[in-house]
C-alpha cells in the first residue's frame, strides 16, 4: 500500500527530528570551536567593564576559547544591545546586559529598537551592585529617618544629585520623595563625577550613586552615607542601615548579567549558564566583586534568571507607572 503524502511528509520530519537530536547534544559537546564575542554596552575601564572582563578571563579558562570584549556604548546602553540582538544566534555572540538595558530601558525609551522579552534570552545574572544616598558631611541629618524629619522641616529647600530623571538613580530619588512624602529637589547631572564634587563642596546637600563610586568617598570621609538602596546590608558597610528600614519593601539595585540573542541554541545557553554559575560560587570570584562594590547573584538555573528579569520589568512597570514617567 502506497503511503499518503501526509504520511511520507510525517516521515520525514520525524527522521529530520531524530537525526537533530545528536546534532543538538554536539552543538553543547563541541561549543564553542572559536573565539566568543561578548558586547559591553558601557565604557571601557568603568566597573560594569572590569566585572565582564574578569568573568570572560575565566570562562576563556575553563571552555578553552578566548572570549573577546567589545564595547559598543552610546544612547543609554542601546546600541550595544541593539547589536547584540541583531546577532547571528550561533552562540558566538553575547551580551553583558545590565539592569538597565533589560528592564528600565522598556519604560523609559521611547521606541526602544529592541524588545528585551523576544529579541534576547537571559543566560544569567552575574553581579548585584546597591546604591548608596551619601550626604555633605556638614548637613545635620546622619540617618534616613533624620533626613526626612530635615526634608519636611524645610520642604524643596534640599538638593540631591543624580545620573537623570530616566536613568536608576533618578528613578531611586523619585522613589524616595514619594514613599518618604518629601521634596527633595533632583538634579540632573551628564556626569555624576561633577554631582559627587558639588555635593561635597555643599553646592546640593545629598547624591544617589552606586558603591564603586561612592567607597572611596566614604572611606576618605569626603561625603558620610545616610542609606543603601537594597534590601541588604552591604559587605565592609554593615553600619549603613537600609532605606528598607524606614520604608519597608524599597529593594533596588543594579545588576549585570549575560544576554544571548533569541534563537541560540539551547544546549549552548544551559552550558554557558552552568559554567557561570560555578565562578558564581566561587570564593575567589565573589570575593573579586566584592571588592568592585558588587556581589555574586550566586549558581542559578537559567529559567531562574528569565523568571527575575520578568519579575524585575513588572516592578519597573509599577515604579515608572506611578511616578507619571514618559518614556523619551
Amino acid at each position: 500500500m502506497k503511503a499518503t503524502r501526509r504520511e511520507a511528509i510525517s516521515g520525514v520530519s520525524a527522521l529530520a527530528a531524530t537525526c537533530a537530536l545528536p546534532r543538538a547534544a554536539g552543538a553543547q559537546q563541541s561549543w564553542p570551536t572559536q573565539p566568543v564575542k561578548m558586547i559591553v554596552s558601557q565604557a571601557a575601564g568603568g566597573a560594569p567593564d572590569v566585572i565582564c572582563r574578569l568573568l570572560t578571563e575565566r570562562l576563556a579558562r575553563v571552555l578553552g576559547q578566548s572570549f573577546v570584549v567589545e564595547n559598543r556604548t552610546g544612547a543609554g546602553n542601546v546600541i550595544g544591545v541593539q547589536m547584540a540582538a541583531r546577532a547571528a544566534p550561533d552562540g558566538y555572540t553575547f551580551l553583558w546586559a545590565t539592569a538597565a538595558a533589560l528592564t528600565t530601558n522598556v519604560f523609559t525609551v521611547k521606541n526602544l529598537p529592541y524588545d528585551p522579552r523576544k529579541d534576547l534570552v537571559t543566560v544569567a545574572r552575574v553581579a548585584r551592585g546597591p546604591f548608596v544616598i551619601v550626604a555633605n558631611k556638614d548637613l545635620p541629618a546622619n540617618t534616613l529617618p533624620e533626613l526626612i524629619a530635615l526634608a519636611k522641616s524645610k520642604p524643596g529647600e534640599l538638593n540631591i544629585a543624580n545620573d537623570g530623571p530616566r536613568n536608576f538613580s533618578g528613578l531611586v530619588a523619585a522613589w524616595l520623595n514619594k514613599n518618604a512624602g518629601v521634596s527633595i529637589n533632583p538634579v540632573a547631572y551628564a556626569t555624576m563625577p561633577q554631582g559627587v564634587q558639588d555635593t561635597i563642596g555643599g553646592r546640593v546637600q545629598l547624591a544617589i550613586l552606586a558603591f564603586p563610586a561612592a567607597a572611596p568617598m566614604l572611606k576618605g570621609g569626603l561625603l558620610k552615607p545616610i542609606a543603601v538602596s537594597s534590601i541588604e546590608r552591604v559587605t565592609g558597610y554593615e553600619s549603613i542601615s537600609p532605606i528598607a528600614d524606614t520604608l519597608p519593601g524599597f529593594d533596588f539595585y543594579g545588576w549585570l548579567g549575560v544576554s544571548a540573542p533569541a534563537g541560540v541554541p539551547k544546549p549552548i545557553i544551559e552550558r554557558l549558564n552552568a559554567e557561570i554559575s560555578k565562578l558564581l560560587d566561587d570564593a575567589e570570584f565573589r570575593e573579586s566583586l566584592v571588592k568592585l562594590g558588587f556581589y555574586s547573584f550566586g549558581s542559578h538555573s537559567v529559567a531562574a534568571a528569565e523568571k527575575a528579569v520578568s519579575d524585575e520589568l513588572e516592578l519597573w512597570r509599577k515604579v515608572v507607572g506611578d511616578l507619571g514617567i514618559q518614556p523619551e
